[in-house]
């Protein structure tokens, strides 16, 4: 039997690759998480709210309707002033420029000192007032601003629109300017336009400071919405209160994740999230299934397993396809019991609908229902060795799934007419896609190496090329697999092995025999090929039978389980018969008992250590005598605790009480299989 010692040695290629797995899990994961914060929920005025229980994430304002803000903004745009410089400067440079003009070219206003006065008068006054350029006035009039600020010597002095001149108006106050009845004629002969010119230049940045002065007067905002606080649940109907806050909910999401800041925070979190998550299986297997760490190809299919649905999930969350309750996740208990075991099955089927939690709108709700139905597929799936069997588990899984919701779905609404109907079609396109967890197991075994019960169940078929093969070439040894095969079943159900599993072994541990069938008991009729050859050429082609069962084994493609039992059903141990035979006749001479012993190893699975047990019953059981409960019972004691003497089953993980019970069924079995009877009292004298 196996000595359980714990293997504390230190090994760094151990740690590393622990730790190039926990990288690896965490990056994938992690790069595929969807990090823009999109805001997928879609709502309409005076419609019900299709999605679960709706709570605030983050604290943010309830923002007005754009129209309502338009409206106020214009509202008090209406005393929106403008600022433009006044250049007193330029109206002193015109009226320079004319007198110049009327002393060098002899204008005829120059005759006219009065009149040259009141112009100048009339002049000086537009430019006091100010002239603004065309486009000026247009974009003021459009604005619909009355007044302006008009900047001098840094004193700004408030006017009103109407007061101001044009080009055009100054030149018509000029030219109707009637202090003397030839007036307009003295003008109009003077060109007075090259005299007109803006002195009004429009202040872009004190004008949109004034702007914003205003507008910040204007609230974006009506109230706040806490951390925390509910906004709406499933069936409620969205008034014009909830429109605005779940439209101020999407704004402020889509405003949030836009910035570098936030970004590099969602990253950072759900790098430490995936990281918890990824280290608590880890510590889970480091604890309790240490033993995988030895086999990597448990270790892969575990942790591809916990890739591969998040980040399905998450790329149909990124592109909004499809819902995500479609996605199988009840297939990962399955597939991890068939190959594992439950316990695992459980926790990596946890760890993965939590990672997948994080990127969805309902988490709480994912969590629960992926939980309930995990939990019915792996009760349901106690082995998979048929498609019927894979049918009920989707089928129970669909109903958990359903029920489920309509539990939740029962608590949050007022009206059974707010019940949600389109859920379910998810719920029954999701129990379909289960049932592809029978042609996976195939793609999974040659991927990882393992070999589910359906595989098995199909190689024990007695059909199969090999074992029809077997049941012509070699009949006694194929009777004798057959016979190994109820008996093994049977032992390990007793003791809870796999039985599935030392059945198949059984059915083929025997196939060597096929290439020197007549050199076996079982299949002689009469003549004895090893009278004609020495002890150990015999002892060679027995123990050859495991080698040449190896061969087979490659050549058919047998899975390595299966061989496994080929090479341990004999163990390390002797050809009895040929050895001791050979002693007997070279009484002094030291033999070599390599030439006489199996090339092992022995038996380290408690399936290997019943059909080792079971193949030495069954066979010596065929030179029993008579066929009795006393006699029986002695060779199965006689024969299994010689082979615990002879340490077999020191490095299997087998107690005495499991031999124990295996020696009981043995017996059981034996005395049904040969029909004995009690054994008569004889009549003293």
């Amino acid at each position: 039997m196996k000595t359980f010692r714990k293997d504390n040695t230190f090994s760094y290629k151990e740690v590393l690759f622990k730790c190039a797995i926990f990288i690896v899990t965490v990056s994938v994961i992690v790069y595929f998480m969807p990090r823009e914060g999109k805001f997928n929920y879609q709502f309409e005025l005076n419609k019900p709210w299709k999605y679960g229980l709706l709570q605030a994430s983050f604290d943010f304002p309830i923002y007005k309707g754009e129209e309502q803000v338009k409206l106020e903004q214009d509202s008090i745009l209406k005393f929106y002033t403008p600022y433009y410089q006044l250049n007193t400067e330029t109206g002193r440079e015109m009226l320079q420029k004319l007198n110049k003009d009327c002393n060098e070219k002899a204008m005829i206003i120059k005759d006219y000192p009065n009149y040259r006065r009141h112009i100048e008068n009339i002049l000086k006054e537009i430019y006091e007032a100010g002239i603004i350029a065309p486009s000026d006035l247009d974009e003021l009039n459009r604005e619909g601003a009355r007044t302006i600020q008009a900047i001098s010597r840094n004193t700004a002095v408030q006017r009103d629109v109407n007061e101001l001149y044009t080009i055009k108006q100054a030149y018509e106050k000029l030219i109707h300017s009637d202090t003397l009845h030839y007036s307009k004629l003295i003008l109009q002969q003077c060109n007075l336009n090259e005299y007109i010119t803006p002195n009004l230049t429009y202040d872009s940045e004190k004008s949109m400071t004034a702007r914003q002065d205003l507008l910040s007067n204007v609230s974006w905002a009506t109230g706040f919405v806490m951390n925390g606080q509910k906004i709406i649940d499933r069936g409620e109907i969205i008034d014009q209160k909830t429109f605005d806050i779940l439209s101020s909910m999407q704004k402020e999401w889509n405003k949030r994740s836009e910035t570098v800041a936030e970004k590099r925070l969602t990253l950072f979190g759900q790098i430490l999230f995936v990281s918890i998550m990824i280290a608590l299986f880890m510590i889970y297997l480091e604890i309790f299934r240490r033993d995988f760490y030895k086999v990597r190809g448990k270790l892969y299919l575990l942790f591809s397993i916990i890739i591969f649905f998040p980040v399905v999930s998450f790329l149909m969350v990124e592109n909004a396809f499809l819902n995500v309750y479609i996605v199988p996740f009840a297939m990962i208990p399955m597939l991890i019991k068939i190959f594992l075991d439950s316990r695992t099955a459980f926790m990596a089927h946890i760890i993965t609908i939590l990672l997948t939690s994080i990127a969805l709108r309902t988490p709480h709700e994912f969590i629960l229902l992926q939980t309930v139905a995990g939990m019915a597929a792996i009760y349901t799936l106690r082995e998979l060795s048929q498609r019927s069997q894979l049918l009920n588990s989707a089928f129970v899984v669909t109903i958990s799934y359903s029920l489920l919701y309509l539990a939740l779905d029962l608590v949050h609404v007022s009206e059974i007419a707010q019940l949600s109907t389109y859920v379910y079609m998810n719920f029954v396109i999701n129990g379909i896609l289960l049932l592809f967890t029978y042609p996976l197991l195939f793609i999974l075994e040659k991927t990882f190496g393992f070999t589910s019960n359906v595989t098995l169940v199909e190689l024990s078929n007695i059909n199969t090329k090999l074992m029809r093969e077997m049941s012509e070439v070699a009949p006694g040894t194929f009777q004798h697999s057959l016979q190994l095969a109820n008996l093994t079943a049977a032992a390990a159900n007793r003791i809870g092995a796999n039985s599935q599993l030392v059945r198949t072994g059984a059915m083929y541990h025997d196939i060597g025999k096929m290439m020197n069938p007549a050199f076996f008991t079982e299949n002689q009729s009469g003549v004895n090929p090893h009278d004609q050859l020495s002890y150990k050429q015999s002892a060679q082609i027995v123990i050859s039978h495991v080698t040449d069962g190896l061969k087979l084994a490659d050549k058919h493609n047998l899975p390595a389980v299966i061989k496994e039992f080929i090479s341990t059903h004999h163990g390390c141990g002797l050809t009895k018969y040929f050895y001791i035979s050979y002693q007997n006749e070279h009484p002094g001479e030291e033999v070599d008992k390599k030439a006489f012993q199996y090339p092992g190893p022995n038996p380290f699975t408690k399936e290997q250590a019943i059909l080792m047990m079971a193949d030495s019953v069954e066979a010596a059981s065929r030179s029993l005598p008579e066929y009795t409960e006393e006699s029986i019972s002695a060779l199965v004691d006689k024969i299994i605790d010689s082979q615990v003497q002879d340490g077999y089953f020191k490095e299997c993980p087998i107690t005495f009480k499991d031999i124990a019970i295996v020696k009981s069924v043995f017996k059981e079995k034996l005395k049904t299989m040969h029909h004995t009877r009690i054994s008569y009292p004889e009549l003293k004298k």
